[in-house]
């Protein structure tokens, strides 16, 4: 977690998250990452950063973790809570706002390549993997609602 990271009332952490999509071949695709420790399927996420918006927070942990860079929305496309299992066994809530990102740019070497696999994959195997219900469910919301045709870079 970032130092900018922040509790709210109900003692959640917040987070951010990036959302990473392209259009292939005329159909959408969501970029999938294994989180470190458990090795499940997630999208970029991180604490909230010092000196960054949110949305800017985002896109540095699709950079990071994901080795990606776009156009970010700059509204949450929503948001999303889960229990993140700390290293002595407990458990801390956390509630994560998700930043849609069209992804112009994929590295072939990011600072997390050693650490995490990436895959892209269709918004419904993608929700279909994810074990956070509210997550899959905004992803399924998202896809609906992408354009059918890629953006002008």
């Amino acid at each position: 977690m970032g130092t900018g990271t922040k509790r709210t009332a109900r003692s959640e952490t917040r987070q951010v998250a990036a959302l990473p999509w392209r259009i292939d071949d005329g159909e959408h695709r969501i970029l999938m990452i294994t989180s470190r420790e458990t090795r499940r399927w997630v999208i970029p996420k991180g604490g909230r950063m010092i000196g960054k918006t949110d949305p800017e927070a985002a896109v540095q942990e699709a950079l990071e973790e994901a080795g990606v860079k776009g156009e970010i929305d700059h509204q949450a496309i929503g948001v999303f809570r889960y229990a993140k299992t700390l290293k002595d066994g407990g458990l801390r809530r956390c509630v994560v706002s998700v930043y849609s990102l069209q992804v112009l740019i994929q590295l072939g070497h990011w600072p997390e390549a050693h650490q995490r696999e990436r895959r892209w994959m269709t918004p419904a195997e993608a929700a279909d993997l994810v074990h956070e219900p509210d997550l899959a469910a905004l992803i399924r919301e998202f896809a609906a609602g992408l354009p059918s045709e890629e953006l002008p870079a």
